[in-house]
């Protein structure tokens, strides 16, 4: 199963983008003309202690963050020009897992190792399309499918939630990917000081399935909402995943 995604902004993002956000939003190249390029995710799974599901998932979009936010992806950094070139296509992510030797050939590769509370993730600078390191490429894309072992608890008070589409059902690779996009819109959509308050805290997250009553609101409202492209598990045009961060709400 593939988790590669394309990003749509929901009702009300786009203005505040592109006035503190996507640094990139001025340019109109044609998304689907430009170079096309992926962001790589890694999400080790030991077969004796894979991570619970919402684990995975909260660190993948904070992983997804800490990129975005890196020197090496910014201004002139080493990886600037890829990142915008990334940015500039359709935003595709990609889920891949890997264990033991898998993981420490991935490590070898420029990158950033995100840890949450037992997951680990690794992202990776965007590469082309069709042009995946080795080490990445012959790693699995199937086999993402994780559990919770418990319920995850209420939500802290002025945490950020990803809210995912209570009625569609998505493998722990898929829905890795898409919280990833959810993460990065609410990022594009923040401004300088809310974003460094943001990295000061560790980006600090969560990741819930919304209650089916409450999902048409918050869908149908002002916050960034991803719609996924189709290419795999759901139809296209999906939304999956409302970005509810504290400081959209105001």
């Amino acid at each position: 199963m593939s988790s590669v995604n394309d990003t749509h902004e929901g009702p009300g993002a786009q203005p505040r983008a592109q006035r503190d956000g996507h640094p990139f939003a001025a340019r109109r190249m044609a998304r689907d003309e430009a170079p096309q390029f992926v962001l790589p995710l890694v999400v080790r799974i030991e077969k004796d202690g894979p991570p619970a599901r919402t684990d995975a998932l909260e660190t993948a979009a904070r992983a997804v963050l800490v990129l975005l936010s890196d020197d090496r992806a910014r201004g002139e950094g080493e990886w600037a020009e890829v990142v915008r070139s990334w940015q500039d296509a359709r935003i595709r992510k990609v889920v891949r897992r890997a264990r033991g030797a898998e993981w420490r050939k991935a490590g070898t590769l420029p990158g950033i190792t995100v840890h949450g509370a037992a997951a680990e993730v690794r992202v990776f600078p965007p590469v082309p399309l069709d042009g995946w390191p080795k080490e990445l490429a012959k790693l699995q894309v199937s086999g993402t499918d994780l559990d919770d072992p418990e319920p995850a608890g209420p939500v802290p008070p002025g945490v950020p939630v990803l809210w995912l589409n209570p009625a569609l059902e998505m493998s722990a690779g898929k829905a890795m990917a898409q919280v990833g996009h959810g993460a990065q819109l609410a990022w594009w959509e923040l401004g300088a000081a809310e974003r460094e308050a943001w990295r000061a805290a560790g980006f600090r997250l969560a990741v819930r399935t919304a209650p089916a009553e409450a999902w048409p609101e918050l869908a149908g409202g002002r916050l960034p909402l991803v719609r996924d492209a189709g290419f795999t598990e759901i139809a296209p045009g999906s939304a999956t995943v409302v970005a509810d961060h504290p400081a959209l709400r105001a």
